[in-house]
Formats: C-alpha cells, sequence, structure tokens
C-alpha cells in the first residue's frame, strides 16, 4: 500500500481484525491503541503531527462496534471525531469512520439506503448522527460506513451479554419480528481493507456506504445459530428461546425493530459483494471462548 494509514484505535476488536488480515497480506499501518485514560484531541494530534498519514481510520470512537452504553465515553469519542474531522480536513488527510444502522428509528420495514433521513432512538445512534453530519460538512475526503449487527468478541458486547443470559437462565427472550443486517467483525474489517486499497489507487469515491452480511435475519434466528455455533465450544450450553414481539424486549425503546441495510451502493460503487455471515460466525465464537469469556 503506497498511502500512510494511521489506524486509530487499533486495538479494538474491529482495529485487530484488520490488522490480522492485513498482515496476511502484506500489508503494514501505523497502529496507535487506545491509552487506558483514552485518546485525547491533544494526543491525538501529538501522534498526526509527528506521523504525517495520507490516511486515517478512526477507530478510536467505535466502542468495540458501537455496543458501550458508557456517557463518558460517548461524549468522548464525539469530541474527537469532531477535531479529527477538523484536522484531516484542513490538511487534506483522507478520513474513513464506522458508522451504524443505530442511525435509523426502525420504521422503515424495507432495506436502509444511505439517502434515508436519519432518526436515531438511543444515546449512541444519536451522537453517531452528530459525529455523521459534522464529518460530512467538514471534510471533504471521507468515507464513513454504516455496518449492521455487528458481531465480535468484545467484552460487553451483544454477543457475551446474550451468551451470558443463555448459560444463567433456561429461557432467553428473543425478538423473532426484529430484523437485521449481522456482519462478523472479520468480514467488516474485509470491508473496510478493500475500500482502503481502492483508495490507495487514486479513487477518489468519498461518501456514506453501508454494509451488512449476505441474508437479513430475525434476532431470533441469529441467537438460534449463535447457540448452534456454540454448542461446539460449550456444549452445556443449552438455553431455549423464547420468540418474543420486538415490542415486549427490554431493549425495543432504543433498538430498531427494522434494521436491514441495503448494500447496492456499496456493491456498484467498491464491487465489494456481502458474504454470509454465518461463515464467519465459528471464527468469532472460537476467539470469544478461547478467552474465557464465559459467564
Amino acid at each position: 500500500m503506497q498511502m500512510r494509514l494511521l489506524v486509530l484505535g487499533s486495538d479494538t476488536t474491529l482495529g485487530q481484525a484488520l490488522l490480522r488480515q492485513a498482515g496476511g497480506l502484506g500489508i503494514d499501518f501505523v497502529c496507535l491503541p487506545t491509552p487506558a485514560e483514552g485518546f485525547t484531541w491533544q494526543a491525538a494530534k501529538t501522534h498526526l503531527d509527528k506521523e504525517r498519514p495520507d490516511a486515517l481510520l478512526n477507530l478510536a470512537h467505535d466502542w468495540n462496534g458501537f455496543q458501550s452504553t458508557n456517557l463518558q465515553s460517548l461524549s468522548a469519542g464525539e469530541r474527537l471525531s469532531r477535531y479529527l474531522a477538523n484536522y484531516c480536513a484542513k490538511r487534506g488527510i483522507i478520513l474513513l469512520q464506522p458508522s451504524s444502522y443505530l442511525v435509523f428509528d426502525g420504521t422503515r420495514a424495507m432495506a436502509y439506503d444511505e439517502q434515508e433521513p436519519l432518526a436515531p432512538l438511543g444515546a449512541i445512534g444519536t451522537a453517531l448522527q452528530r459525529m455523521e453530519e459534522h464529518l460530512r460538512s467538514r471534510c471533504q475526503k471521507h468515507v464513513l460506513l454504516r455496518f449492521g449487527w455487528l458481531l465480535d468478541e468484545s467484552r460487553g458486547g451483544h454477543l457475551e451479554r446474550f451468551l451470558q443470559q443463555a448459560s444463567q437462565a433456561g429461557e432467553v427472550p428473543a425478538a423473532d419480528d426484529r430484523r437485521g443486517s449481522p456482519c462478523t467483525v472479520d468480514d467488516a474489517a474485509r470491508v473496510l481493507l478493500a475500500v482502503l486499497k481502492q483508495l490507495d489507487c487514486g479513487a477518489a469515491l468519498w461518501g456514506t456506504y453501508h454494509y451488512g452480511g449476505h441474508e437479513a435475519s430475525t434476532a431470533l434466528a441469529l441467537y438460534q445459530a449463535i447457540l448452534d455455533e456454540a454448542a461446539q465450544f460449550h456444549p452445556a450450553l443449552a438455553a431455549r428461546l423464547l420468540p418474543t414481539p420486538h415490542e415486549l424486549c427490554k431493549d425495543h425503546q432504543t433498538e430498531p425493530q427494522h434494521a436491514v441495510l441495503s448494500c447496492k451502493k456499496i456493491l456498484e460503487t467498491f464491487g465489494i459483494k456481502p458474504r454470509a455471515w454465518r461463515v464467519g460466525l465459528a471464527d468469532v465464537l472460537k476467539r470469544y471462548f478461547q478467552r474465557g469469556q464465559t459467564a
């Protein structure tokens, strides 16, 4: 890769997945893991001034797939994002930043495309909306990648919370009328790397793009697939899923009922085809159980 890429937040699950895949191709990035106290704009500026990258991948606000509910982290991530957008705009640096389906309210039964108006339900989606709007208004050379239901092995993430619940309860409620676009963290990293390669060739393909794995799914079907795959790593996990209407789920006020993303634009622009999310699920679960994160 000719351009010099700085990865801010390389210790996130998405950052680690990207580095695994890039390393297999002999691609090197400048990596900055998140400090224990988190990134400040002053620290970020010091590194940016020193490294002088051609492109910046901002994962510092990623909260491991936007699964955190820490309001302090949300606020700090938003402030940093605004600063980075301004910094990159002034210096002509390409800025790549992930976002999420959480910017939508879930009232649209059909797949969301990139032109749909934003109407987030919760704090994470609201923060992401403001970050997106600021980035688009300040930094022309940007790529925003909105991912669907991200499946990773992070501590405190959706996958861990579900598996802990499944290990502690005989029955686990699962929405049978909530639909989304699952995507493993490894597949998300594949998409990021494919976008980076084309930007490295000088393609000025700025804008917002959606990505989710092939085959939309209900939450019920997703959780059943997780249980089926998890059985090979945790045979004692024998919870039964209880089909439950979306409106009766505890998170119905913050989680969109309909969250399927249209991937037409990213396919037509970058030639990136969605991959089946079920294929990579076992790898995510294997890493999860190898780290001893079961309840």
